[in-house]
């Protein structure tokens, strides 16, 4: 296998990666409900792409089986997204 192959491989996860890191750099500037909806969207990216694609294409995304992974991403995913939702917004006082 050439070394591109190799590295075409793991595109995938490279773009679960970005996304997800996009999703951490929005929680540590202060807008975390977004930051982990975005977060929770790159996990779900992962079940979509590890549903979709060729295990030999899917690189470290391939873990277990197919039906494994795609229901482990999926669910982690909806469950990121569905407890940013369910966090109340802390709302501040204004000074006495």
């Amino acid at each position: 296998m050439r070394r591109w192959d190799r590295l075409r491989n793991q595109l995938p996860m490279l773009a679960v990666l970005l996304v997800s890191g996009t999703g951490l750099a929005a929680v540590a500037i202060h807008h975390w409900r977004k930051g982990l909806y975005v977060i929770g969207a790159g996990v779900a990216l992962g079940a979509v792409l590890r549903l979709l694609l060729p295990t030999r294409r899917v690189g470290l995304l391939a873990v277990r089986g197919r039906t494994r992974d795609v229901i482990a991403l999926g669910t982690l995913g909806l469950a990121i997204v569905v407890l940013a939702a369910l966090v109340p917004a802390v709302r501040t006082l204004p000074p006495p």
